[in-house]
């Protein structure tokens, strides 16, 4: 796929909104009165089969009759400075729309999650980012739903011939009603049936409903466990009313080139560099994301990953990686290879928290920011105080907010870091130097004679090295690199520079 060129520049800052403003964990039955019953089914052009509108409204509801909304959505529009300040130009949205808890169980599509807010709310954060040059990203669960999802509860309730029965997988009868398929055991999560029509009319019609309202485009949440035929036949349709919408798939495992070509993605979740770049740093092993960043070069001849240290699904890189020292090679990292990085809100504050596999697992790494905007986390304000974040942070807080701004900023300068290459330079246990190169395809007479001249003499080009070891290490370089970021010694030799880096530090150099 062709990405929309607006993606070429961006940064994303990645927020879980429900657990961002601080809303309840379930949604209580004033929340969820009648929503259900306003769902949508396939075709309906904005409305269900009744005619009603599908947006959050009272006349969606059975007797005109309103769920409790709490208008929390508009918190977010304080922070939109933040983001921008940051060097984010995407925000990317968890769920937000009506479901029973964690926003991954909709039960309703076409409906603003009401702990959240309504279709005002949504509309007013859309004008605001847009004010601002920030794009705004979606969180699409299309291959599973909530228990009370409208077409669901007909499925149970309305007998053999109900007309939703095909909308999900069958897993015969018990007690004279139908069983489906769930979601990787998830009993609260019923999986689609991705073979019926009528499945991917619905969600085309979601994609392109939320579109049409100012969304910039879509994650696909466990697009892995969706057929890649199912997003080939609804992609094209989604496009061809929205050409210019980002859309990319959660993936973990696999052959990450053939799926996004099966499936149409613009792009998926680089899980391999974000295991390796952790891994390696722990176990003092940059063997580890060499090959990583070898296979990543691969995936880059035919699309731009989406790459991440963090997100709303693991661990926190500030609790995951073992040395405090060594949390910012990380992210030099994210920022120097290429992709499109995202930052998970809190990330940049230092934020610790564990993921867990058990009920209320993912509570810690998806915490409440205060409300009223930057200047509640303490510290003086956006980037501007020395104070740690009020959140729960390792105590780094603003020195690590404005070490995001400055690697961010470098990226910027260097937009054709977006499709670059990475080659190694010098490879040990504990350090690494690896060579950025800009993203074309390197022909032979680009890269010097068939003599073997080396490709070093290639650019535009950044020069990272990472010292893991508690002692300096010296790299020869050819050229005449200058210091962007970071620390080194550099006193000039007979063919170029020696770069001393020092003990557990990082540098990058440009030239």
């Amino acid at each position: 796929m062709s990405e929309p060129g607006w993606v070429t520049h961006a940064v994303m800052w990645q927020i879980y909104p429900l657990g961002f403003v601080g809303a309840p964990k379930v949604a209580d039955a004033r929340e969820l009165a009648g929503v259900a019953d306003a769902a949508s089914l396939a075709g309906h052009d904005g409305a269900d089969a009744g005619g009603r509108s599908l947006g959050g409204t009272a006349a969606a509801l059975p007797g005109g009759a309103a769920p409790h909304v709490e208008h929390r959505l508009p918190r977010l529009i304080a922070w939109l400075d933040y983001a921008v300040e940051l060097g984010a130009s995407v925000i990317a949205l968890g769920p937000i729309f009506a479901s029973e808890s964690h926003g991954y169980d909709t039960i309703d599509y076409f409906r603003i999650d009401a702990r959240l807010g309504d279709l005002s709310d949504f509309d007013r954060l859309i004008e605001e980012a847009h004010s601002r040059g920030l794009n705004v990203l979606l969180d699409g669960v299309f291959n599973h739903v909530g228990r009370g999802f409208a077409p669901l509860q007909r499925a149970l309730n309305g007998g053999p011939n109900a007309r939703e029965r095909d909308w999900f997988v069958s897993q015969g009868d018990s007690g004279g009603h139908p069983q489906f398929a769930v979601f990787e055991g998830h009993d609260a999560l019923v999986t689609l049936n991705h073979a019926e029509p009528e499945v991917a009319d619905f969600v085309v019609s979601v994609m392109t409903y939320w579109l049409g309202r100012g969304a910039d485009g879509w994650r696909l949440d466990a697009a892995y466990a969706v057929p890649a035929a199912f997003w080939a036949s609804v992609l094209p349709r989604v496009r061809a009313e929205h050409p210019n919408a980002y859309i990319f798939g959660e993936v973990i495992h696999g052959d990450y080139s053939e799926i996004v070509e099966a499936a149409g993605f613009d792009s998926l979740t680089q899980y391999e560099v974000w295991k390796a770049i952790w891994s390696s740093i722990n176990d003092a092993n940059f063997f580890e994301l060499a090959y990583a960043l070898g296979r990543h070069n691969g995936y880059l001849e035919r699309f731009v990953p989406l790459t991440f240290v963090g997100n709303h699904d693991v661990t926190r890189l500030a609790t995951v990686v073992d040395d405090r020292r060594h949390q910012a090679h990380a992210l030099v990292v994210l920022l120097t290879i290429g992709g499109t990085p995202s930052i998970y809100y809190g990330d940049e504050q230092g934020y610790l928290g564990v993921k867990e596999q058990r009920a209320g697992g993912d509570d810690a790494i998806r915490p409440e920011f205060p409300e009223g905007g930057p200047s509640r986390l303490g510290g003086g304000g956006s980037g501007s105080g020395s104070g740690a974040g009020s959140g729960p942070g390792s105590g780094d807080g603003w020195p690590t907010y404005r070490l995001h701004q400055n690697l961010i900023g470098l990226r910027r300068r260097h937009s054709w870091l977006h499709s670059a290459r990475t080659e190694t330079l010098k490879l040990t246990n504990a350090f690494f130097a690896y060579q950025v190169v800009a993203g074309s395809p390197v022909t032979p007479a680009e890269s010097g004679p068939a003599s073997g001249e080396s490709s070093l003499s290639i650019t535009p080009r950044l020069v990272v090295l990472l010292n893991l070891a508690d002692e300096p290490y010296t790299l020869e370089l050819p050229g005449a690199p200058v210091l962007l970021a970071g620390a080194a010694d550099l006193a000039a030799t007979s063919t170029g520079v020696s770069a001393v880096t020092p003990a557990n530090g990082w540098a990058i150099l440009e030239g």
